[in-house]
Formats: C-alpha cells, structure tokens, sequence
C-alpha cells in the first residue's frame, strides 16, 4: 500500500478541502445511528444517582440510622476501593456523593471510550470509512465527529442525571457538581480512546487499550483511597481529579478545568497521531500471523488463540490486584485497632483482630471474584462476535461439531476466570501473610478455591444467554451488576435474606469457620451445569448467526 496515498485517501477533486469538512452531514447521521446505544449509559448513570437520593431518604430517615451507616461505611477499606472516600453520610446528597459520585464516572468513561472507538477506527475495519471518504469529507472529519459524538453523550449524561437528581430531591449545587464530574469524566476518557484509536492495530485493539487504562486508573485511585496515603497522591490520577470536587462538602468545581484542559490535551494529541498513521492501520502494528496454524490447528488450539491477548492481560491484572489488595492488610489493621465499631460490625466483639482482617481479605476476595466474572463474560461475548463477524460458519461448513465449537470456547470461559481467582489469591495470599503473619497464606488460597465456582455460575450464565439466545445477551452482564450490588451493597441497605441469597456469592462457605458449610459450593456446580446444559442445547437448535 502507498503510504501517501494510504494517508491522504483523497480524490483529486477534494485536496482543497477544510480539515474538517464533512464533519456537520456525518455527525447528523451518526446522531440518528447510534443514539440508541448511547440511551441505555445515560439512562442507567442517571438511576444510578437518583437511586442514591431516595433510597437513602427510604432506608435512613433517622439520626441514629445514619450515624450507624456513616460509621460502618466510612470506615470500610473495601468499599473505599470502589466507591472512593466517604467524606458525608449524613445526608442524601453526602451519600450520593459516594455512591454514585466514582461508579458513574467510570460509567461515563467507559461510554465515551466505546463511542468514541466505535464512530472512529470500528468504521475503518468494517469498510464504511472508505465509503464516506469516497465524497467530499476530509480525513480528520471521522475521528473530529467521534470525539464530538462522546462528548454530546457526556454533555446528555450530566444534564440527565442533574434534572432527575434534583426533581426527587437533591440538592441543586451538590447535583450540578456530581453531574459535571461525569461530563468531565466522559471528556477526558473520549481524549484516552481517541488517542487509542490511533495506536492500536484494529478498533478491538484500540478499545482493549482505552479500557484498560481506565481500569488501571481506576484500581490505583481506589488503592489510593484505601490505603490511608497522603490525601496530595490522589492528585496522581484523574480520577482523583474528581473526587476533589467533592460533591455536597466542599463543591469545589475548579479540578474541572484540570480535566477539560487534559481532554483538550489529549484531542490534540490524537489528531496529531492520525496524520501520521496509514488509514486502516494503528502506529503500534499487528503481528502477522505464523505461517503454519501451529495452536490454531485444532479447535481447542484455536479457541486459545483467540482469546490468548485477553488471557495474558487478564492474568497480570490479576496478580497486581492481589499484590495492591494484599499490602491494605496494614491500613486494616490500624483501621480494627483505632475503631471498635467495626468489630462490632463484623463479629460483635466476639473475635480476634486476626479473624477481622481474614474478614476484609473474604471482602476483598468477592471483588476479585466480580472481576473474574467479568473476564469469564467477555469471553463468552467474544463467541457472539465471532458469530456476527461470519467467522462460525465457514469452520461449522466442515466436520465440526456445533458442540465441540462451543465446548472449546466454554473451557476457555470457565478455567480463565478460575486461573485469575488462584492467581490474585496466591499472590494476595503471600503478601497479606508477609504483611500480618498470623493470617495464613494457605487460607487465602483455599478461599480463593471455594469463590470459584459463584464465579462459574455468573459464566454459565452469560454462556446460556449467548448459546440459547443471543439477543438476550446483556443478562450475562445484567448477572454480573446484580451480583455486585448484592454482594456490595446489599446488607447495607437492609435487604431480605431472600434477595441477598440471589448472589452466588452468598453461598461461598468461609474456610476458617469451625464448621464450612460446602452445601452452597455443591449447589452452586448444580446451577452452572444445569446453564451450561441450556447453552449447549439452544445452540445446537437455533441458527447460527
């Protein structure tokens, strides 16, 4: 390919164009595409904070109530990890704050993250980008109509979520300061996927890229406020960058110019990267491939090799997550000694400083356990877009066997997951044991061990949605959410045993214990064979494709 001709993709009769001619015809019709997949993230942030508001109104009327939740919460390492430092449970917008104030703006950014890569190099690997470049449109005018595009939904996002927010009761400068914290968010993250989009050698590459640095991001910002740092090092992120608005305490609004001027940064930056990358083609190149299929030669080697960047990345994710998770041991320490409402909390007095950091570390362990679901359910998606991408049926064309196809991708789903749990669990292990010698590495292990199979039940899930019917494949992430929030946030807001008891995560038997009840593992194999069963069956009945 001509490299010059490969950049510029432009007939003769459109070399005077603007850099940004074309941009108001494509961002009209790119409105009307793809609006319907920007509704459900701007909708579901937006219930996200409107939910913080009433049910703290619902379940906490009362002083004492709320005085009893801020000491728990507040105080809890674990829920810090996710949700950021608890700075006013007092009141609903304090507790809305919190809540919702770090989860929806990674919801954000993963929004714009995925618009921004979808409207840009997606378009390249599915050909339309030549067909809109065959008419008067400059080179830039796609990536300049993605990164309006992310910031359009980001701007949606805020104004939704402040006028829903306000109208069940919050307050308007702590909402209008919430709100903007997610407009910010989805700004400098489309910056990210812009940037990313240049770099990676496909558009699944370039997404791949983009999210994991927002992971990344957001597991430090998390570790951060956690482990009892300095509160300047938060400054280190810009997730951090957000928590210091400080919604309904401080409402301070100028770390958003910080994270504007950084998105505008990170435009320019992408911009710059386009000019010089062949079109269809990342700066950082792809592998060619071997010239003889080698692992790809079976179907089981070919399973692994699809899924072989994911497996690796996953796995050295895992093991920074039990390293940094393990190191919190001595934050948790001090946290038991220094505040006797959570033993309380936790065993009513009753035990141990050594059995409460066991406690937080099965705490910590469900986290790792809802990330490894995510790995397990990305895998089992990635089955559904091979189908949708034509690759199933020309190898189904030969003498494969639709359950053999599903099996090798299956196997990969499960054992993934599990692998991450005894990675994360080995290496939490060693460290939580060199940090506080009385908790034994080998427990930590044989926790991990009894969370797998809750984890195969959220797979076996997602793995019957996309086998039986794949247009009911978000219950596979819908499984995912639940669990989180049961598992998470569940107890604290007083639910029925009944509905705590629909997270497998629940039934995960704590090793220590006198007496384990294993009765829960056992029931929990029985689910995930019995969804695994269902997959099998509706994908070998339905159509593929």
């Amino acid at each position: 390919m001509n490299r010059t001709a490969s950049r510029h993709q432009a007939p003769s009769h459109r070399q005077d164009a603007g850099p940004l001619t074309g941009v108001r015809p494509l961002l009209r019709a790119t409105i009307r595409q793809d609006a319907r997949n920007i509704a459900p993230w701007v909708v579901l942030t937006s219930v996200l904070s409107v939910s913080s508001i009433l049910i703290y109104l619902w379940l906490f009327p009362d002083p004492a109530d709320r005085i009893g939740l801020s000491a728990t919460l507040g105080a809890n390492p674990a829920l810090s990890l996710i949700f950021g430092p608890a700075r006013d449970l007092m009141t609903d917008d304090g507790f809305n704050a919190w809540r919702a104030g770090q989860l929806g703006a990674f919801f954000a950014a993963l929004m714009a993250i995925l618009i921004v890569v979808r409207n840009s190099r997606a378009h390249e690997d599915s050909g339309q980008a030549e067909l809109f470049a065959s008419g008067v449109m400059a080179r830039s005018a796609r990536l300049a109509v993605a990164v309006i595009m992310a910031a359009l939904a980001s701007l949606a996002l805020g104004v939704v979520s402040f006028t829903l927010t306000v109208l069940v009761g919050g307050g308007v400068l702590p909402t209008l300061i919430l709100s903007a914290s997610y407009v910010a968010s989805g700004l400098m993250f489309a910056g990210v996927a812009a940037v990313a989009a240049q770099l990676g050698a496909d558009s699944r590459a370039a997404a791949s890229l983009a999210v994991a640095i927002l992971g990344v991001l957001y597991v430090v910002r998390g570790y951060i406020d956690s482990a009892g740092l300095d509160p300047w090092v938060s400054w280190l992120t810009p997730l951090g960058w957000l928590a210091h608005t400080a919604p309904a305490t401080e409402n301070n609004p100028w770390p958003l110019l910080l994270a504007l001027a950084f998105a505008v940064v990170l435009v320019l930056i992408a911009f710059g990267l386009e000019n010089r990358r062949d079109f269809g083609r990342g700066l950082i190149a792809g592998r060619h491939g071997p010239e003889r299929a080698g692992l790809a030669g079976s179907v089981w080697g070919l399973a692994v090799q699809l899924h072989r960047g994911a497996l690796m990345s996953w796995g050295i994710a895992f093991v920074a997550l039990g390293v940094l998770f393990g190191t919190l041991i001595t934050a948790i320490g001090e946290l038991i000694a220094g505040n006797p409402l959570i033993v309380e909390m936790f065993a009513g007095g009753k035990v141990d400083p050594s059995s409460l950091g066991f406690a937080f570390l099965i705490m910590l362990l469900e986290l790792v356990a809802i990330i490894a679901a995510v790995a397990g359910v990305q895998i089992v998606m990635r089955i559904h877009a091979e189908e949708v991408d034509y690759r199933v049926e020309p190898l189904l064309a030969g003498s494969l066997r639709r359950a053999t196809y599903l099996a090798s991708n299956a196997v990969v789903a499960f054992l993934a997951p599990a692998g991450g749990m005894m990675l994360a669990g080995t290496a939490l292990g060693i460290v939580a044991h060199r940090k506080e010698p009385a908790i034994a590495a080998g427990d930590i292990i044989a926790q991990s061990v009894a969370t797998i199979p809750a984890v195969w039940v959220l797979v076996a899930l997602a793995l019957a949605a996309v086998g039986a019917k794949p247009s009911r494949r978000l219950i596979g992430w819908g499984g995912v959410v639940a669990t989180f929030g049961l598992t998470v946030l569940g107890p604290t807001f007083k639910l029925p045993d009944w509905a705590l008891d629909i997270s497998p995560l629940r039934h995960v038997p704590a090793v220590t214990s006198a007496a384990p009840d294993w009765s829960g593992m056992i029931w929990l194999l029985g689910i995930a064979t019995v969804l695994t069963v269902v997959a099998f069956a509706g994908f070998r009945r339905r159509d593929v494709g």
